[in-house]
């Protein structure tokens, strides 16, 4: 029996479109037996997460992702098997919600300025009401007509030179890995192949990045191509990096040109000569004992 294992996923504490306990029901009931729920800067929807994946039989790994500003530009590095309480790792996301909070005005007041009234309010209104992401702006920019679909928002409105732009003034590669680690987690550079690094950059990254504690790279990620998992797998290898693997799943996908996400339980296998971050959690080797081996499958 394949394991089926997905490290990266959103919910309504974050950007996501379902709850946490919707997100673990989905994930059940695509036979997703090990499963991380990492929103952003959050660690808000956790508990929730946890006491429906005991519900459901689902192993539950409790994640964040962590927005980093490095090089002049914007990374995200996952953190996996996190302690949510950690008082250092809370304290240190609400100065990045603060941060949030700021620039999620600052985006509104740019694109009225453009002549697109209400996007704040939209876009508040289409979240949580305590963490409003771009994402939020560009559902609604897309209800609003402004937009085909939310890949176009972006490309449009919402990256540097567009009228809703605002730069990132996130965490510190240091101070991520850091509060990841200080917590018991191990420390993920999330979708790499989307940041669109020279051979010379990554490389730079990756190798601060284990210079500060970092362990992992996701190979297997919604929006990586094969091709970008076999890149990123031979990079995992040749600089002894853990493989992780995750969908970067934000809901149920309505329109597949315009999220770069695929379902839950529908990853490829890891590429062969990779080290899974998983291999020695104690609730991998549990299910393997029980029957399962852990591969991510093919859903």
């Amino acid at each position: 029996m394949n394991t089926k294992i997905d490290l990266h996923t959103h919910s309504t504490a974050s950007d996501g479109t379902l709850t946490p306990d919707a997100l673990v029901a989905r994930a059940a009931a695509a036979a997703v037996a090990v499963l991380a729920l990492t929103d952003h800067d959050t660690v808000e929807g956790l508990d929730q997460a946890a006491a429906a994946a005991r519900a459901q039989g689902v192993a539950f790994v409790p994640g964040v992702e962590v927005s980093v500003t490095w090089s002049e530009r914007t990374i995200h590095v996952v953190g996996l098997c996190i302690d949510p309480a950690d008082a250092a790792l809370r304290t240190a996301l609400a100065g990045i919600l603060e941060y949030r909070d700021w620039r999620a005005v600052e985006i509104g007041r740019r694109l009225a300025d453009k002549g697109i009234a209400g996007a704040y309010e939209g876009a508040k209104g289409l979240s949580n009401g305590r963490l409003i992401g771009r994402t939020h702006f560009a559902r609604f920019l897309v209800t609003q007509g402004h937009a085909p679909d939310e890949r176009a928002v972006f490309k449009h409105f919402l990256v540097n030179g567009k009228p809703g732009h605002v730069p990132g003034a996130w965490a510190t590669l240091e101070q991520a890995v850091t509060w990841i680690r200080a917590a018991g987690g191990q420390a993920v550079i999330a979708h790499p192949a989307r940041y669109k690094l020279t051979r010379t950059k990554l490389l730079k990254l990756l190798g601060e990045f284990k210079e500060l504690g970092g362990v992992g790279l996701e190979v297997v990620c919604g929006s990586h191509s094969r091709d970008d998992a076999l890149h990123f797998a031979r990079h995992a290898r040749e600089q002894r990096l853990l493989a992780s693997a995750g969908s970067d799943f934000h809901g149920p996908q309505l329109a597949l040109s315009s999220q770069p996400w695929i379902d839950l339980g529908r990853l490829p296998d890891l590429p062969e000569g990779c080290t899974p971050i998983w291999q020695d959690w104690p609730v991998v080797r549990a299910i393997v004992a029980a029957g399962g081996r852990a591969v991510v499958a093919t859903g």
